[in-house]
Order: structure tokens, then sequence, then C-alpha cells
């Protein structure tokens, strides 16, 4: 009889047996109107559903300071939009297409203005922090479907960046690690506080999917060192919490991360999704390091789909993930990146239908 959903995806993170791996997708919004457009996929279809992914995240926390701040537009073109925001940070984003936006200014430089201005925002409770119904939704439809569901929102590193900018939290960590370690523990304490709230009304996930982009091309953000003493606290603070309630916590971070692996493992790290091969990361590298101890989620170059070319796909599948399934560990089948509109909706059929044959290891 065939695992259901929620089936697979606790045994790939117990790094036990499974009868075909279990997948997921993230196409980009432009890539989805494409495929919709050409035909195969409905106007209103569920794009995860349609690929038959195990997996679905819902409860995102609004970790803005101020939430009582109305988003100020500063200026516009036909192309950008500069705001301000309840953070004090001025953004520039993009109009025509989805990006990152460009960071311009914070009123959080330093210690000083995180006391005075952030903090006090954010050491209560506020409901309106609390995604409840977009939750419940979520948790309801797995629960009818037998999928895995899992609260799904970022960690403290992803917190505290757009408040300050990456530079000034950057320079913090080598001038003033102490602000930062404030900041992290902070914002870990105000997550755990209104999931706790969450939790209570609406029941707990089956894991926690925690974005934290910790690395960028061929370095980490941070040293071993640093991690250790500024951030691992706060990633023990909310990965506690998740295991505490029974949770798996799978942790997505872009960039080169694998100096910051073994502090992430013993922060309770069950799970390392992305792994960017062109910023570095080699999952069967990761594996042959820390298989014994987590599962992976990703790994595969996204290049690959984006050439459309399937002996490459092929290649780079049998390169990256045989050596995970075939060795016993854990792995969910997806690309190391979101997929771009140059990605043929039958590259990427064909990618998840090879994928799943790939972890079948004689579970039933």
């Amino acid at each position: 009889m065939p695992m259901t959903g929620i089936e697979r995806m606790k045994a790939v993170l117990d790094r036990k047996p499974v009868d075909q791996t279990p997948i997921a997708v993230s196409p980009w919004g432009a890539t989805v109107q494409r495929w919709r457009e050409e035909g195969h996929i409905g106007a209103e279809e569920d794009v995860a559903e349609h690929f038959g992914q195990e997996i679905r995240s819902a409860g995102w926390l609004n970790s803005v300071a101020d939430l009582d701040f109305e988003p100020v537009t500063i200026e516009e073109t036909e192309e950008t939009i500069l705001r301000l925001d309840g953070n004090g940070a001025t953004l520039r984003a993009h109009k025509l297409h989805d990006s990152t936006p460009e960071h311009v200014d914070f009123r959080v430089r330093d210690r000083t203005q995180w006391e005075q201005f952030a903090k006090p925002l954010l050491v209560e409770t506020d409901r309106r922090r609390v995604g409840f119904e977009g939750y419940r939704h979520v948790r309801q439809y797995c629960a009818e479907k037998s999928l895995y569901f899992c609260w799904g929102g970022v960690g403290p590193f992803e917190q505290m960046h757009p408040i300050s900018g990456h530079e000034h939290m950057l320079m913090g960590m080598a001038l003033d690690p102490e602000w930062v370690k404030d900041m992290a523990d902070t914002y870990a304490d105000l997550s755990v506080r209104h999931l706790d709230l969450l939790f209570s009304e609406e029941g707990a996930p089956d894991g926690f999917f925690v974005f934290e982009d910790l690395g960028f091309k061929q370095r980490p953000f941070m040293s071993p060192d640093m991690y250790a003493g500024i951030m691992q606290p706060a990633h023990e603070r909310l990965f506690g919490f998740a295991h505490d309630h029974g949770c798996k916590v799978i942790v997505h971070s872009c960039g080169y991360v694998e100096p910051l692996v073994p502090g992430m493992i013993e922060a309770g790290m069950d799970c390392l999704q992305a792994m960017e091969v062109k910023a570095g990361m080699h999952m069967p590298s990761l594996f042959e390091r820390f298989g014994d101890r987590i599962a992976f989620y990703g790994g595969v170059d996204v290049r690959c789909l984006i050439r459309n070319d399937r002996q490459e796909i092929d290649t780079e599948m049998d390169e990256k993930i045989l050596p995970v399934v075939q060795g016993g560990g854990g792995y969910v089948l997806h690309s190391d990146h979101s997929e771009p509109p140059e990605v043929d909706y039958e590259t990427m059929m064909y990618f998840v239908q090879r994928g799943r044959t790939l972890g079948r290891n004689g579970a039933s």
C-alpha cells in the first residue's frame, strides 16, 4: 500500500525508508503564469497539488517593529517604488519583477537606536502578528489530504536584517556582538511567544520550516565562532521550542553555509534545505559529513532546469541524489533554488517524475 504524504515526509526526516521520494516545487509567480497561459495548469488550480507536493506551510509571523505605522511612499517611478516602513527602513522595490528590495537607509544602525526605537515594540505579545486564519486553513487542508504541515516563517537572522540592514548587522557582529545577540534573542523570544499563542489556539504543526539565509557565494555571513556566540543561542530557543512540540526543524538557507552546519545541528536543525550549488554547496559532501544526523532537501542545480536539458538533468540528479538515498539518508526532491520562467513545464514534470523514482528503497 502506498505511503501517504505525511508518512513519506516523517520517514525522510527520520532517515527511514520510503516508497518514493517526497517532492516539493517553488516556481516563481511568473513561471506559474507562463504555465497557466500555455494551458498546463488550470487558472485556479493549486500548483503544489498539481505536482503532488507532500509538504505545505503557513503561519508566517509579522515581525515589523511598529505595527501601527503606515508605509510612506517617498518616490515612485514606472519601474520602482521607494518606501519607508514600520521598521524604520527605506527600501526600493521593483514593480515589474520579483526581487529583493534595495537597501537604501535604516534608522536602526547601532545599539542605541535598537534600544530606543525597536526593542520596546517587540517585547509584548500582539495578536496582530499572528495569521490565525491562514494557519488554520492550511493545517485543516493537510489533515484532509494526509500531507505534512509546517509552520513556515523566518528565523532571527532574517528578522534582524529588515530593521538594520545586512551591513549594519554584520558590522555589529564584529564591533558590538552583544547588541546583535540581543536582537537575535529578542526576535527568537518574539517568535516563541506568538507561536505558543498560535499553537495553543489552533494546534501544533508537524514541523517547522525556518527561512535563514546565512551565506553568500563561497562564504557564510559570519564565522562559526560568531554563529556560536551570537546566533546559536537564538536558534536553540526557537528550534528547542519546535522539538518541545514534537516538530522537526527544516532550515532553508541560501548561500554557502557548510562551516555553520555543525552549529546549526547542535542548535537542533533536523534537515537542511536548498544547498545552493552556485554558492559552493555540494550535497554529497554534506551527506558524507552530516548524513547520520540530518536529512537533506534540494541540492540539485536549478541551472540544469533552466537549460531544459534532460541529459544534463539526469547527470545532475544521479550525482547529487543517488549518494544520499543509496547511502540510507533522508531526502526531499527540490532544486537548489526557486524555478524561474525559463523552466519549461515539461522539464519540471520530468524532474519531478524521475526524482520520485530515485528514492524508492523498499518501504511499503
